[in-house]
């Protein structure tokens, strides 16, 4: 009878430790310490400078029409900038927020963090840097999934949101409640 106990027992504590390895796998899914991402994402094309409009022809150049009806579309305008810093990972780039013709996004030039699991990218009214736990505890804008370890990426601001307020970019985990890295914005 003693020896059945100590089976059971045995077996109990072994599937306790499976259980909590596959939970702690899952959790914080070690193996994304080694795995990287790119991605390269051009500017959206109202938020481009155009290119020359001139048509290319051979021959004798033609005669300049004297009245112009094409609308260049207007340059972006930069409404905040800063740099990354880093916080619980190594994250640096600069982040920026662009406005075009109505429209608005957070560019990220040069980026790059560490992966991790349930990465987003957020707008804050937390300034950056300091306690990388801050950043949920006031007003912030969630812009979507991070897109990449590194690269140029760009994420939409939704049109009605206000941005009076915002003074951060925000390289959010939401798994574990802390930020990787932050940028200041003054917008």
């Amino acid at each position: 009878m003693r020896g059945l106990m100590r089976k059971k027992t045995t077996w109990a504590g072994l599937a306790f430790v499976v259980v909590a390895a596959i939970v702690g796998l899952w959790a914080f899914q070690p193996w994304k310490l080694w795995t990287r991402s790119e991605v390269d994402e051009a500017l959206p094309t109202g938020f481009a400078v155009p290119a020359s409009t001139a048509p290319v022809t051979s021959g004798p150049p033609e005669p300049a029409p004297t009245t112009t009806t094409t609308s260049e579309p207007a340059e972006p305008a930069v409404l905040a900038a800063g740099e990354f810093v880093t916080q619980e990972h190594e994250t640096r780039g600069t982040a920026s927020v662009l406005s075009s013709g109505g429209e608005r996004i957070l560019r990220l030039e040069g980026f790059s963090t560490s992966d991790g699991p349930d990465l987003h990218i957020w707008l804050s009214d937390a300034t950056a840097g300091g306690e990388w736990g801050k950043y949920d505890d006031g007003r912030y804008l969630a812009l979507g999934p991070m897109k990449a370890t590194d690269g140029n990426q760009n994420y939409a601001i939704p049109a009605d949101v206000d941005l009076a307020g915002l003074r951060s970019v925000v390289v959010w985990c939401d798994r574990f409640n802390v930020a990787f890295g932050s940028a200041p914005l003054a917008l």
